[in-house]
Formats: structure tokens, C-alpha cells, sequence
């Protein structure tokens, strides 16, 4: 792959896209700096194999993305398609999240033998051991549950639990319940007749906060929660 430029893609209607980015444009665009999408574009094409220089039909571009417009599709692409990151970008960036997961589980969780929080460094020989794969697009937060659940065959570790009720509008709901699941164990689930929903789910106190932030942004701000004793 040339440092120059690397490869988006997506997969619609069976048939896969991919544009040629910048790559450093490219994942500043992804992180979400105000880029126009023509600033990171290498060239305004939409390939089959961009590797071979093979570009995409207009009919197969009007079938998975109703457009032609090469702009647009590359818009699409990059919202919801996936960057190839070029081996140092994806180094540095598992790296920095690997950090930030190490910060988020010796903040909030505790070794249950002595009461007190496991020190930096062991949790994160123990997460080498582990060899837990590391989402550079996810966030910290999201990701420490299911890192946490890893750890526990090397380490005693126990997060403070605690229940949370939520009622997400029918809007939202579809959307809303994904990501409540993301964030723990859903232990009562009621779809209201005007379709909202009613959930009680049981998360480890420290994802609290960024539960409700994601929450709030996917129902625009109508989301409802209530700690629950």
C-alpha cells in the first residue's frame, strides 16, 4: 500500500465500493474533523477494485446508492464504509485506545481480595496476555465491558454494578435498544403500545456517564433514566 494514498470501502447490494483517500485526510475525516469530502479524495471515482483500477457501473452505483454523483457515494462510503488504515495509523491508534482502556478499568474497577484498584501496569501485562483485539473506532468505554469480562481469567477484578431504568421513545427505539445493549445486561424489556420502550439494564457503574451521553444523542436528547436501588 503507498503512503500516498489507501483504499475505502463498503459492501451494498452484494458488490463492494472503494474510494482512494488521503491518509492522514482521511482518518482526521473519520475522527470527525471538518473535512470536505474533496480534500480527502485521491480522485472523484467510485472503483469495483480500485487496486486494479476497475471502476464501479453506473447502473450498480444507481442500485446500491440510488446516485451517480461520486461525491455523494464517497460521503456514504466514508460514514459508514471502512478506512484502511496504513500499519503505522492503525499502530498508533490501537495504541492510544489500549491506553485509554488501561485508564478507564484501573479508575473504576478494584481487586475484591483488598478493596483497592489494580495499578496500571498489571492490568496492562494482563491485557497483553489476554491478547484482547482492540477497536481503534470504539470508544474506550464501550469497549471496557467486554475487556473486563477477558480479564477476569488472570485477574481478580470486580466493577461496582448498578441498575438503571430507561424509557426510549418509539423513534428511537430500534437504535436505542442496540446500544443499551452495548452498555450491559438487559434485565426487563417492555414495548409500550405507542412503541417506546421501557428497559431496566444492570451496567458497571463507570459506564453510566457515557450510557447516558450515547444515549442522548441517539434520541436527541429525550432519553429518560433513573438509578434504580
Amino acid at each position: 500500500m503507498s503512503e500516498k494514498f489507501t483504499t475505502a470501502r463498503i459492501t451494498k447490494t452484494g458488490e463492494k465500493f472503494e474510494i482512494l483517500v488521503k491518509p492522514e485526510l482521511a482518518l482526521d475525516y473519520k475522527m470527525g474533523k471538518p473535512l470536505g469530502i474533496s480534500q480527502i479524495l485521491v480522485i472523484d471515482e467510485i472503483y469495483s477494485d480500485a487496486s486494479k483500477g476497475t471502476r464501479a457501473s453506473e447502473e450498480k452505483l444507481q442500485k446500491a446508492f440510488a446516485s451517480t454523483d461520486a461525491s455523494k457515494i464517497a460521503e456514504e462510503i466514508m460514514k459508514h464504509g471502512e478506512l484502511q488504515l496504513t500499519t503505522d495509523q492503525r499502530r498508533q491508534l490501537v495504541e492510544d485506545k489500549r491506553k485509554q482502556i488501561v485508564a478507564f478499568i484501573a479508575r473504576n474497577c478494584i481487586d475484591p481480595r483488598t478493596g483497592t484498584p489494580h495499578p496500571p501496569l498489571r492490568i496492562e501485562q494482563a491485557l497483553t496476555q489476554v491478547k484482547v483485539a482492540i477497536d481503534p473506532f470504539k470508544s474506550a468505554d464501550e469497549q471496557a465491558k467486554d475487556v473486563i469480562e477477558e480479564l477476569r481469567t488472570l485477574l481478580p477484578i470486580k466493577m461496582e454494578q448498578m441498575r438503571v431504568a430507561v424509557k426510549v421513545l418509539a423513534e428511537f427505539g430500534a437504535k436505542g435498544y442496540g446500544a443499551i445493549k452495548g452498555y450491559g445486561t438487559i434485565t426487563r424489556e417492555e414495548w409500550q403500545a405507542d412503541g417506546s420502550l421501557v428497559a431496566v439494564v444492570e451496567m458497571p457503574a463507570g459506564l453510566y456517564g457515557p450510557f447516558v451521553e450515547r444515549l442522548g444523542k441517539i434520541t436527541q436528547g429525550t432519553i429518560q433514566t433513573k438509578v434504580l436501588k
